[in-house]
């Protein structure tokens, strides 16, 4: 069996930037033993599969080593695979009715808002961060705040302790210096120790800091080694995370 492959660089408007996600569309649904090892041979952060349903997609997400419940960068992706031209998509998952929307170059990922609510930090992030945040929350993942920009760049995390506090990632964040935020995502649980650009973080981090800053619409960057650039919109109940694609690799691989 012969499957199209797409390798594409999401919240980048440039290959080696951004989110690397790989994209198979798929006539019928495979075995998931068999999604879960074509996933851990990509040994990207994500492997999205789709297929057709109705007028739209049902869209599945793996990393290496887990399938999971949201993920934002392998769905603006799949849209960009998807829309060869200004146009919306529709795709059906485990979080709902996803849509992305096309506008020339710029691709609007509609996400739930995941907002996180103060909990006490167990010993175990702490330990794991390496630094005491100054406020933790909690939603689908640990939002942790720093001091600024610079305290969340030099965060060197214990992947190992980080780990056992599955199912859950951990968000560091701060004001940004040229940006409203900034943050970074780690995962190791998922088989991801640092996740390059995250875009169901964001569905945590649009309510947190736009509450904080007074502002529906914000600007935003994942500041991992690759970096990635965000617009995000506060919409209720709902976030609208914007940015670009960039199709590093087009193939097929056999299976």
């Amino acid at each position: 069996m012969r499957i199209p492959l797409y390798q594409v660089d999401a919240f980048a408007s440039s290959v080696f930037r951004g989110n690397p996600a790989a994209i198979c569309p798929l006539e019928s649904w495979l075995p998931d033993a068999t999604l879960q090892a074509i996933a851990a041979e990509n040994n990207l952060p994500e492997t999205a599969f789709f297929v057709r349903e109705g007028d739209g997609y049902r869209l599945r997400w793996f990393t290496p080593t887990v399938e999971v419940e949201l993920c934002g960068h392998a769905t603006l992706a799949s849209g960009f695979v998807v829309l060869e031209a200004d146009g919306a998509v529709t795709f059906a998952t485990r979080s709902g009715a996803l849509i992305v929307t096309r506008r020339g170059d710029a691709l609007t990922l509609d996400l739930p808002a995941l907002p996180a609510l103060p909990m006490a930090p167990p010993p175990t992030l702490i330990e794991g961060l390496g630094i005491a945040p100054r406020e933790t929350l909690r939603a689908s993942n640990w939002l942790c705040l720093l001091d600024d920009e610079a305290a969340v760049r030099a965060v060197k995390p214990d992947f190992a302790t980080l780990a056992t506090l599955h199912p859950h990632g951990v968000i560091v964040t701060a004001r940004g210096n040229t940006v409203d935020f900034v943050s970074r995502f780690f995962g190791p649980s998922f088989g991801i120790p640092e996740d390059p650009v995250t875009g169901s973080a964001h569905c945590t981090l649009t309510p947190y800091w736009s509450a904080r800053l007074g502002k529906k619409t914000l600007a935003a960057q994942q500041v991992s080694a690759r970096g990635g650039e965000l617009t995000c919109e506060d919409r209720g109940a709902r976030v609208a995370l914007t940015g670009h694609c960039a199709l590093y690799l087009k193939g097929e691989i056999r299976v």
